[in-house]
């Protein structure tokens, strides 16, 4: 799950937001997220809202799960950024490629149509699309 999704639903405000939660209710599959998603996020979210409470309660309750990079994560991501560099692809994103390879998925929860149909997730020797969901 990347950043707009998760601004938009715990923020009433957003343009998106009745339109991620009709999306996220038709998702059956469990969600995850990286700790850059959340941190862009948490920066997004004021701090002291309602929305970013409500967020942390989420997390804290294991409503989504997070993966973790590790020091072979982070350097994929970095070489996502810099391969991307002319578009140019943030941490966050690139974790959530990473994290699709390692997870094996394809899919992605954003709202970011215009980054994430160029970029391209590794599956074996293949370049595979992401498959956006929203």
């Amino acid at each position: 799950m990347d950043t707009g999704p998760f601004v938009a639903l715990f923020d009433r405000k957003d343009s998106q937001h009745e339109r991620c939660k009709a999306i996220l209710k038709k998702i059956r599959e469990p969600l995850s997220t990286t700790v850059p998603v959340l941190t862009e996020a948490f920066h997004m979210l004021d701090p002291g809202s309602q929305g970013s409470a409500n967020l942390r309660e989420l997390i804290m309750r294991g409503g989504i799960s997070l993966w973790f990079m590790d020091h072979s994560a982070i350097v994929r991501s970095f070489e996502l950024m810099e391969r991307y560099a002319d578009h140019p692809m943030d941490l966050a994103d690139a974790s959530l490629i990473t994290a699709a390879e390692s997870l094996q998925t394809r899919r992605i929860f954003t709202i970011d149509r215009d980054d994430f149909s160029t970029y391209r997730i590794r599956h074996g020797h293949h370049q595979v699309a992401v498959e956006i969901v929203g």
